[in-house]
């Protein structure tokens, strides 16, 4: 079977996991806003020394891809490439937003957020464990507009913000606040192919404010980079 670390610091939470297939091993969850950089590293070898494993005994990592918090995902992608280089194995992203949907167990739709401040959010539209649009970033009034005619939905993640306006627009839905799972990112990745591990980068869906303030006083060239505009 294949031994899988997973992990994900896409947003306050701290979530790793190691599995062999699909038997969990260990797993940690941390929800203190603290800072992942510190803590991701510590948190992993804690696990893999609890479990007797030693770094070359992986045979892939799994990791929370996006969207989320910039500096999360940056720590995650950054550590999971090293890693993956280092020890020369396979590395798979997973929506961010799947991590939060795996943990509901609901026949209906499952939307879950992740707060992206200004009443906008990360959304994602799951049915069945299957993604049924591309992951958005949003405003949280469009999210329940797209959803006004569902039956039966549940939003699920970073919801505490937004509990209200669904109470208002939608009363019979379902709101279940989560944390990430890191168990589930490593099952999903497990069933993915593995990624270039040089090309491999954050999924972010919105650019970073430095890159907007640029823009609104400069003209964007697509074939620019924009380190290199900078």
């Amino acid at each position: 079977m294949m031994k899988v670390l997973a992990f994900d610091t896409s947003s306050k939470a701290l979530s790793v996991a190691i599995l062999d297939g699909e038997n969990l091993l260990a797993d940690v969850t941390v929800n203190i806003k603290k800072n992942h950089s510190i803590n991701l590293m510590p948190a992993i070898d804690f696990l893999m020394k609890a479990v007797d494993l030693k770094p070359t005994d992986l045979d892939r990592i799994s990791v929370a891809q996006g969207p989320g918090s910039y500096t999360g995902l940056r720590v995650a992608v950054a550590t999971a490439k090293t890693l993956a280089y280092t020890l020369n194995i396979e590395l798979v992203g997973v929506s961010s937003l799947y991590a939060l949907a795996a943990v509901a167990d609901f026949d209906g739709l499952v939307v879950p957020v992740i707060d992206a401040r200004r009443n906008n959010v990360y959304a994602g539209f799951y049915k069945d464990g299957q993604s049924l649009k591309d992951d958005q970033r949003m405003n949280f009034v469009d999210v329940l507009e797209a959803v006004k005619d569902e039956e039966s939905v549940m939003f699920v993640g970073e919801v505490a913000n937004f509990s209200d306006q669904i109470a208002e627009s939608l009363p019979q839905a379902k709101v279940l606040s989560v944390l990430p799972s890191a168990y589930a990112i490593g099952k999903r990745g497990q069933e993915l192919q593995p990624v270039d591990v040089d090309s491999f980068v954050p999924s972010y869906l919105k650019r970073v404010e430095a890159e907007e303030n640029w823009l609104k006083t400069h003209i964007e060239n697509p074939s620019a980079n924009y380190v290199n505009r900078i």
